[in-house]
């Protein structure tokens, strides 16, 4: 259920491209605009594991450096049936846990040296099992073709604002003429409407790593007591990273998972709540 539901929102995402590509710069210009956005967010994705690590400050282990942390990776891992990924630690206090790379064969999890030393064992296997979802499903390609698909409309957007602003591009009405008041409103619209699809789509991916980290370790408590663990103390101890990389974390690190009332709408991250609640609904 979970797949597709993201697959529709893709498949919206995708509409809302094309749409506007059309309206405001004909086919031409959304070709160019969107060929642009791949080449820009596909090189982000080939080389996201070191850019990603480098924003977090985090550094590769061994066995030998962290032998209680990488056996339980290693262990989990074959539950999932995933190649054994390069293991991090960052050294924030802030407990958290990211997975980058661009497939299986080159993923990375990582974990804060503060969830190692806030969680409990079973708590952190949850976790761990979490990140190996993301690689298992792969949720790291489907996140960087959301990005290339907003990246695609903000760019149209600015293209059409300079246009307006020099009076070479305008929307058109019924008729056929230029209707300047309609194209700025698709500039102010669109790329929001393309920001909001693209956090339902980290959002659905969240609810369905979940489940799947459930699944692996036989345990949906263990994670659950994470999530609350990590969002309390998220919402305590300030963690300093690009918010490019917030989105990649378990729970958001800037705001501790707490989202309400519209804000839902712009968090990439769902409720911990909500969250929790799922898991204890969960039938293994």
């Amino acid at each position: 259920m979970q797949t597709l539901k993201v697959f529709g929102l893709m498949t919206a995402l995708t509409i809302l491209v094309v749409g506007v590509g059309q309206y405001l710069g004909g086919t031409g210009g959304a070709v160019m605009a969107f060929g642009f956005a791949v080449i820009m967010n596909f090189g982000m994705y080939w080389f996201s594991d070191k850019a990603v690590l480098k924003m977090y400050k985090a550094r590769i282990v061994s066995e030998s450096d962290a032998p209680e942390l990488y056996r339980m990776v290693d262990r989990l891992r074959q539950k999932a049936d995933l190649p054994m990924p390069t293991v991090a630690v960052a050294p924030s206090d802030q407990p958290n846990a990211f997975a980058t790379g661009r497939g299986p064969k080159h993923a990375v999890v990582c974990v804060t040296r503060g969830i190692m030393q806030t969680l409990s064992p079973r708590e952190l296997e949850g976790v761990i099992a979490h990140e190996l979802a993301h690689i298992q499903h792969r949720h790291m390609l489907v996140g960087t073709v959301a990005a290339t698909m907003a990246g695609a409309i903000a760019m149209l957007a600015s293209i059409a604002r300079w246009g307006l602003i020099f009076g070479g591009l305008g929307g058109r009405d019924g008729d056929g003429d230029s209707n300047p008041i309609v194209l700025l409103a698709t500039l102010i619209v669109a790329p929001i409407a393309a920001a909001i699809v693209q956090m339902a789509i980290s959002r659905q991916n969240e609810f369905q790593a979940d489940a799947t980290a459930a699944r692996i370790t036989g345990d949906p408590d263990g994670l659950a007591g994470a999530l609350r663990r990590i969002e309390a103390q998220a919402r305590q101890i300030p963690m300093q990273v690009n918010p490019a990389a917030a989105q990649l974390a378990i729970v958001n690190p800037f705001s501790g998972g707490k989202v309400r009332g519209l804000m839902k709408l712009f968090s990439t991250h769902p409720p911990t709540e909500e969250r929790v609640e799922r898991l204890k609904g969960l039938e293994l």
